[in-house]
């Protein structure tokens, strides 16, 4: 599906006059008005073919088109900042009215009605309209985003005139999609919980659990598009609201932001390897702190990966410091029991627990001392988490803005000297003072689901919809650290995770099932159509009307209801990205497809044997594609079995074609992915050796039998017999020692391998019939039967 389709087909009925003019400014693309030029022909083109002739790109066309994208900018900014502030007031209103009753629900006298439950429902309607108006302007403001930047490249490929790099200039003055909704999600997540829960929120200690030194949680991670962020929040705190720590406190957007920097060894890269192949101790060791460089608690955590079969839980300890007192513990100046001197004699804290945070803190530092650990990369994200208060059962987080930066001076450039680390960046994303080679900004954000369940307690309903959802995308056991590590030392690194390759494939999925921001009354967004379609801009017919009660709802699911199959997922334009700009944007790439239907349509306007031409060659390619798949039709080969998709299965992957794709490994890199050993693997492996050892000593003594028990005048077959069954029980004890020897190797190394054995039971057991069956005709033929 082409952008402009896409367009049409998502529009809110609100904001419908208020889009970016696409169709009208490509139509004014194709509309130069300057003297006619021959258009380069291709390297490989048919020189009988005439020259094609186009109008030049004059000024006066210049200076119309830029006219009037800068009336779409301003139309797009114009109605953009009117419903900011719409919604600002509304947040502000509602804020009052239920401020007003939970009053007087608090104030209520003995036998006195509070207020009814009609009023909560209806302050609870209208925060939904307002979360739905949230969750629609961000749609629009991601939609006329793409449509300016697509309009712009495409503008830029079909005149020859650059004005992309004029034109960012004039967005940064109108930033329309640099709205920050993280403030009115926390207000109307407030509003929405007091709401929800009928003027009675839970209360308790809102960091719930952050406070312990060592925690443990069943932890599951996802990627998700800049373009789901924002409806994923306001979908998360209808059920969760925001976790605040400071509620007294204004909200500001520094208070979301981590800062962690992670410790290795440069020169073998233990830490990193150890967390790779999730190894049974593997260690990952960093310093972490909240909010901007003026923090002075610096806290010093170790996560420790524990193997299943051990029993124990993978565990995340730390204990605060100083930031003053850093460098000083880093380089073995200032030992642990200095630093838990003063929380000693104050008494906060048990003995238990500080003895706990000073064998951790010396652990650490002799770490750090005897194997060469030093800061290599720092991760910075906003985290808006979510969680009740006093309640860790379910906690969901939500990191965006990621970004890795290097701390190390391997390439000899001093970025953070003698200090534990570098003071010329700050909490200043997207980072545009750094060189290139200094930081990767992250594409996605990530959504971590962090579960307390009991034995065999399923998580909420909710939940698995969230998780199961389009908006998501599953990439278990992923890393900060080890993305960062891999990506910022390209030459050091060899082995990458398995999400490496995937970095360049768009996650976005059309919607499997109704899960979303929807209005409880009317709907809001309409599918509008135009007559006069260019054919550029689709490949199919124009979309049908339809109008949904879903905001802001993708054209995907719209044409799933239509009838017709979606296309989103060949579309090349919404298929690749760009890398995010210095400015922390994501620019949206769109190339048109050169397909066989464009080059037939262009060859039947210039007419003549061109045309005849192109026609007779896309219906011979059409011939031999069909002759190819009839052929692999009739020839008689191995097929699979198609097996029916059952309903949870279509529920996750809907009921079209699954994909599969293939990655590999850039040269000179291997893939790592993840495999599970247990010790049971290795006992497996040893009892299937023990038991090619059984069957071998059984058929060495049938060999025995027959060379010491036979009589003299059977001696010429019975030898033979007894030769072909030695040699079978050296064949199959060579067998068993060589595949005993490759597993166990296999299993050491954690190799992707073969376990089973395909071959080797089938043709041991063919050897022995065939050894049998010698012996048989050798003994018949001795005593004269044939």
């Amino acid at each position: 599906m082409k952008f402009g389709e896409q367009l049409r087909s998502s529009v809110i009925r609100e904001y419908q006059w208020h889009y970016i003019d696409y169709d009208g400014l490509k139509a004014d693309l194709k509309r130069p008005s300057g003297p006619l030029r021959p258009v380069a022909p291709r390297p490989n083109a048919d020189p009988s073919k005439p020259i094609i002739q186009r109008r030049e790109w004059t000024e006066d066309d210049e200076a119309r088109f830029v006219s009037k994208l800068e009336a779409e900018l301003d139309k797009v900014h114009t109605k953009q900042q009117v419903k900011a502030m719409e919604i600002s007031r509304r947040i502000a209103v509602s804020e009052r009215e239920v401020r007003d009753v939970v009053n007087r629900l608090n104030e209520r006298g003995p036998g006195e009605d509070g207020p009814s439950e009609e009023e909560f429902m209806m302050l609870e309607e209208d925060l939904s309209d307002i979360i739905a108006d949230v969750h629609d302007l961000a749609k629009f403001v991601q939609l006329n985003y793409t449509g300016f930047y697509k309009i712009i490249k495409k503008h830029d490929k079909m005149t020859g005139w650059h004005l992309r790099p004029v034109f960012e200039t004039r967005l940064k003055a109108k930033p329309f999609y640099k709205e920050n909704y993280d403030a009115s999600v926390v207000q109307l997540s407030k509003l929405y919980d007091i709401v929800r829960t009928r003027g009675n929120p839970a209360k308790g200690d809102s960091a719930a659990g952050g406070s312990q030194a060592n925690f443990i949680r069943h932890t599951t991670k996802y990627w998700v598009h800049p373009d789901n962020v924002t409806e994923l929040k306001l979908i998360i705190l209808k059920h969760l609201p925001v976790l605040v720590f400071n509620a007294s406190k204004e909200f500001e957007t520094e208070d979301t932001a981590i800062t962690s920097i992670y410790f290795d060894n440069p020169n073998t890269w233990d830490l990193y390897e150890g967390r790779l192949k999730k190894t049974e101790g593997a260690e990952a060791i960093r310093l972490r702190w909240y909010g901007g460089m003026k923090s002075e608690t610096i806290f010093v955590e170790r996560k420790t990966h524990r193997e299943d079969w051990t029993g124990e839980k993978s565990v995340k300890a730390r204990f605060s410091l100083k930031e003053k007192n850093v460098n000083p513990y880093l380089r073995g100046e200032l030992l642990p029991p200095a630093i838990f001197e003063k929380a000693r004699k104050e008494g906060k804290k048990s003995e238990k627990a500080i003895a706990e945070d000073e064998r951790l803190a010396r652990e650490i530092q002799w770490s750090v001392l005897k194997k060469g650990y030093r800061p290599v990369c720092r991760s910075f994200y906003h985290r808006t988490a979510f969680q009740l208060p006093a309640d860790a059962r379910v906690r969901i987080s939500l990191d965006t803005e990621l970004t890795m930066i290097r701390e190390d001076n391997l390439d000899g450039v001093r970025r953070s000297g003698d200090n534990w680390r570098r003071m010329d960046i700050g909490v200043d994303y997207p980072f545009s003072q750094l060189p290139p080679g200094d930081i990767v900004r992250f594409p996605y954000a990530i959504l971590e689901v962090k579960l307390q369940t009991q034995l065999g307690q399923e998580p909420p309903e909710w939940v698995r919809q969230l998780t199961s959802s389009h908006l998501v995308e599953a990439v278990p056991k992923f890393s900060k650290f080890i993305h960062g590590v891999a990506t910022l030392f390209p030459d050091r690194i060899h082995l990458l995770p398995y999400w490496m390759p995937q970095m360049d494939v768009d996650i976005r999925k059309p919607a499997t099932h109704d899960f979303g921001i929807k209005r409880l009354e009317h709907s809001t967004t309409a599918s509008l159509t135009d007559e006069d379609e260019d054919e550029d801009d689709s490949d199919d017919e124009s979309p049908q009307r339809s109008a949904t009660g879903r905001a802001g709802e993708s054209s995907t699911s719209a044409a799933a209801r239509n009838g017709r199959p979606s296309a989103l997922a060949a579309d090349i334009e919404d298929q690749t990205t760009d890398r995010p700009s210095a400015e922390g944007t994501y620019l949206y790439d769109s190339e048109d497809e050169d397909d066989e239907d464009t080059r037939l349509e262009e060859a039947r306007r210039v007419g003549g044997w061109t045309y005849y031409k192109a026609r007779a060659e896309a219906s011979a390619r059409a011939a031999a594609r069909g002759t190819w798949w009839l052929l692999k039709a009739l020839v008689p080969r191995p097929r699979s079995t198609q097996v029916p998709r059952n309903a949870r299965m279509e529920s996750l992957l809907g009921p079209g074609q699954i994909q599969e794709r293939r990655f590999k490994a850039p040269p000179g890199k291997k893939i790592y992915v993840p495999v599970r050993v247990e010790p049971k693997v290795y006992f497996a492996a040893e009892r299937t050796f023990l038991g090619w050892l059984e069957y071998s000593i059984y058929i060495g003594a049938i060999a025995l039998t027959l060379l010491n028990f036979t009589t003299e005048h059977g001696s010429r077959g019975s030898f033979a017999a007894a030769a072909a069954f030695t040699l079978l029980a050296f064949v199959s004890l060579c067998y068993s020692v060589g595949i005993y020897l490759y597993r166990s190797r296999a299993i050491r190394t954690r190799r992707v391998a073969r376990y089973h054995d395909k071959a080797g039971p089938s043709v041991l057991c063919g050897a022995l019939f065939a050894a049998v069956a010698l012996n048989y005709a050798l003994e018949g033929k001795t005593r004269g039967l044939w």
